[in-house]
C-alpha cells in the first residue's frame, strides 16, 4: 500500500520543526521525510514525531556523508525508523561533463549503497532536472547512473523529469521497476509563482498527477512524498496537496 508523505525541506523557511510537524499532524499527515537540515538533535527530533504521531520512512543524506559517515547514517535511520536512504544532489561543480564520467558516477553510487542494502535499507538515487539532459553524444546521464548501478532504487522527482525535457511516462514505463518513493509537486503555469520558483501545490499547476499516479501503480513504489522547492506558505501547500492527491 502506498503511503503519502512530506518532504521537510519544504518547510525549511517556516521554523521551528516542532511547529512544522504540529501543522502536518492537523492536515492528516502520518509520514515525513527527513534531510540534513533536520538530524542535528536526533533524541530532540525523534520525540517531536513521537509526540505528533508521524514516522519518517525515508531520508536524504548527502553523498560524501553517506561514504564517509555510515556509522552515523545508520545510527539516524535505525533510531529515526528509516526504511529507506536517498541520495538527494550532486552539486554542480561536481558533475561529469561525459558519458564515461556519468557511468563512473553510478559506480560510485552502486558501491555507496552497499552497507546499507547489507543492513536492510532500500537505497536510491533522487533526481534533479540534469540528468535528463543529453550529452554531446545524445547519451543521457540518468540513463548512465541506471546502466552502472543495477541495484540502485530510484525515488522519481516527476516535476524535476518534466523541467529537465523529459517525458515522465516514458521513464516510469522504461524504469518503474526501480521506483520506490516519488516527489509529488507541480509546476505553475509559465510566467505564474515567479515568487515560489515557478512551482504550485499539488493539483494547481500543469502536472496531470492523476494520469502519472495511474501510471505509478504498476510500479512497487512505497511512498508519494509531497514537495514544493520554495512554497510563500507551507501550510496552504502541505494541506492542497495532500487533498489532491487523496482524491486519486
Amino acid at each position: 500500500m502506498t503511503e503519502l508523505s512530506y518532504q521537510l525541506y519544504s518547510s525549511r523557511n517556516f521554523p521551528p520543526l516542532s511547529d512544522t510537524l504540529a501543522m502536518l499532524k492537523r492536515a492528516g499527515y502520518r509520514n515525513v521525510e527527513g534531510y540534513g537540515g533536520v538530524y542535528g538533535d536526533l533524541a530532540g527530533l525523534k520525540q517531536s514525531l513521537d509526540d505528533n504521531g508521524l514516522a519518517m520512512p525515508t531520508g536524504h543524506f548527502g553523498l560524501d556523508m553517506l561514504e564517509n559517515e555510515r556509522d552515523r547514517v545508520l545510527e539516524l535511520a535505525g533510531t529515526l525508523g528509516m526504511k529507506a536512504i536517498y541520495c538527494p544532489y550532486l552539486q554542480a561543480e561536481l558533475r561529469p561533463s561525459d558519458a564515461a564520467g556519468w557511468r563512473a558516477f553510478g559506480e560510485r553510487l552502486q558501491k555507496a549503497g552497499e552497507p546499507y542494502r547489507k543492513a536492510g535499507y532500500i537505497f536510491g538515487w533522487h533526481n534533479h532536472d540534469f540528468e535528463f539532459v543529453p550529452l554531446a553524444d545524445g547519451s543521457v546521464p540518468q540513463e548512465l547512473i541506471f546502466d552502472a548501478a543495477p541495484e540502485l532504487s530510484w525515488e522519481a522527482d516527476i516535476a524535476w523529469v518534466i523541467r529537465g525535457g523529459a517525458d515522465p511516462i516514458d521513464w516510469i514505463n522504461r524504469y518503474g521497476d526501480r521506483i520506490t518513493a516519488v516527489h509529488v509537486k507541480d509546476i505553475a503555469p509559465a510566467g505564474e509563482n515567479a515568487d515560489e520558483d515557478g512551482w504550485a501545490d499539488v493539483g494547481h499547476g500543469t502536472v496531470d498527477w492523476a494520469a502519472l499516479i495511474k501510471a505509478l501503480r504498476s510500479t512497487p513504489v512505497k511512498y508519494l512524498v509531497m514537495e514544493h522547492d520554495n512554497p510563500g506558505d507551507a501550510e496552504r501547500f502541505a494541506r492542497r496537496s495532500i487533498e489532491t492527491v487523496q482524491r486519486f
